[in-house]
């Protein structure tokens, strides 16, 4: 695997963060050949490590079992779910514990870190904080080889990193689709972190021409004053809050700093049931806000029916058009007769 064991340069067709995490291994005087022992932490670290990823379980069991277990059935891959430090709190999935190289590392308290068990999905992950992919040749211990797997950073409402999402099969056929279903699977996880906060209001945003109600949303919670309280990455994006993540206590602004409406409209757009509003922001940039009370919320799912929100899209599309029916329909590339039509059925 290492035929340079300087990896000095650039190493051709190898992913730069793989070479980097090669390179990170061969300083701590790791080498390829040595043998990986799979050493569970203390039963007092253990307890400590459960205890603080709580709440991160408690978001992430139901959306593994029921998209992962559908989505990954028939492949022979399981769920591993590791806390900040590539400790497996969670184990999802066809685990089998005759399998030795399974057992290895499908058991909740080993540490599968990057200094324990070299280059990995998990090391990778934690330490790039983006999705990967790692085939089995790229691991940096030849015993580990046998493992094909793909990871994701976990990130909590306030932006840190507080775990990781992996998938790994054990001489399994590699399927390195499975990085978009990783990334599609810690996305929910961190939406349901932030509905998992308490708050009095949630935020859904998009642009405008598209509607609000799916995992690509940007999420906001609000308390009861108006302060954000909590943001998924998209939202941070969208509304260009960096400078607050990770902040302390208080650290985050106020809705009235972010949108360029009182936040007491959003609040009484949520207790009417009102759809999606156009909403402009301070940045200059109109959003397509969905409020919601917190107590009405859901964390997973649609937050409008199919009906309602093809309605709402198209009045959107009409109030655009600044009424012209015909040009709405063209827009949205629908006939005037099914404008007519979906508006009637609202």
């Amino acid at each position: 695997m290492l035929d340079d064991p300087q990896l000095d340069g650039d190493v051709p067709g190898l992913e730069p963060w793989i070479a980097s995490s090669w390179r990170r291994c061969l300083a701590r005087g790791q080498r390829p050949g040595e043998r990986v022992v799979f050493d569970s932490v203390s039963a007092a670290v253990m307890r400590r490590t459960l205890e603080a990823s709580q709440t991160l379980r408690q978001a992430a069991t139901p959306i593994i079992d029921r998209t992962l277990g559908r989505a990954m059935s028939d492949t022979g891959y399981f769920a591993l779910l590791t806390d900040p430090n590539g400790i497996v709190i969670d184990v999802h999935g066809p685990v089998d514990p005759g399998n030795r190289h399974i057992h290895a590392i499908a058991r909740i308290g080993v540490d599968l870190s990057e200094s324990a068990i070299g280059t990995s999905a998990i090391g990778a992950a934690l330490t790039e904080r983006m999705p990967v992919w790692l085939h089995r040749g790229e691991h940096f211990f030849d015993n580990t080889a046998v493992y094909s797997c793909a990871g994701a950073p976990l990130f909590d409402p306030d932006g840190a990193c507080i775990g990781m999402l992996d998938l790994t099969g054990v001489m399994a056929p590699e399927r390195r689709a499975l990085k978009h279903l990783v990334s599609v699977t810690a996305r929910r996880i961190e939406n349901a972190l932030v509905l998992l906060r308490p708050h009095a209001l949630s935020l859904r945003l998009t642009w405008p021409g598209h509607l609000p109600g799916d995992d690509d949303d940007g999420l906001l919670i609000l308390d009861a004053d108006g302060r954000i309280v909590g943001a998924n990455r998209t939202a941070t994006e969208m509304l260009d809050l960096r400078a607050n993540i990770g902040a302390s206590a208080g650290g985050w602004p106020h809705a009235d700093e972010v949108f360029a409406v009182p936040y007491g409209d959003l609040f009484s757009a949520a207790r009417r049931g009102r759809g999606p509003l156009e909403v402009p922001s301070w940045l200059g940039l109109r959003l397509l806000v969905l409020a919601q009370s917190g107590g009405d919320d859901t964390q997973h799912g649609p937050s409008l029916p199919l009906k309602s929100r093809e309605a709402a899209l198209i009045r959107h599309a009409v109030a655009q058009a600044g009424g012209n029916v015909a040009e709405a329909a063209r827009q949205l590339g629908i006939s005037r007769a099914t404008v007519y039509r979906k508006l009637a059925q609202r």
